[in-house]
């Protein structure tokens, strides 16, 4: 992911927002905040031949604390018009393979149980569920929940 993607990065981010279940932010932000929280070494998009945007993935880090060094939080969005055509899992299998080179031990995320197609798109990549937050936050007036998934990585000891 190089700056000349960030506007169409953050296009298909608000696309995700506008669509209701896929997170909790009612606006993507700036590309400057973006690039900002974003770790560097691991954001990947996927291009079609004319190089466009057809997606992209991401990781934070959840906690400054040394003991969480190595786990993250990652975010993968996909256009709509993109959507069912394995763009998801391609994005989510480079990224596992990038935190896996990394020593990263855990990749995380919160997913609403309305979003089945991500539990799904999770489920294949070799995440598994943790719990459900109940009532974690309100989004649009009313209370969500959100499945916790987790991938540990294999090449972690």
């Amino acid at each position: 992911m190089l700056p000349e993607h960030g506007g169409q990065v953050l296009a298909i981010y608000q696309l995700g927002i506008d669509a209701g279940d896929a997170t909790f932010e009612t606006a993507a932000p700036t590309w400057e905040a973006f690039d900002a929280s974003r770790l560097t070494e691991h954001r990947l998009v996927a291009l079609d031949s004319a190089d466009h945007v057809l997606g992209w993935a991401a990781v934070v880090p959840v906690s400054s604390r040394c003991a969480y060094a190595g786990v993250v939080e990652h975010s993968v969005y996909v256009h709509p018009d993109a959507q069912g055509r394995g763009v998801g899992l391609a994005l989510l299998t480079a990224l596992l393979d990038s935190t896996d080179a990394a020593g990263i031990w855990t990749v995380q995320s919160g997913i609403f149980p309305e979003n089945t197609a991500s539990l799904a798109l999770h489920a294949r990549a070799g995440f598994r569920v943790v719990g459900t937050r109940e009532r974690l936050g309100r989004h649009h007036s009313r209370w969500r929940d959100v499945v916790l998934v987790e991938r540990r990585s294999p090449a972690v000891a």
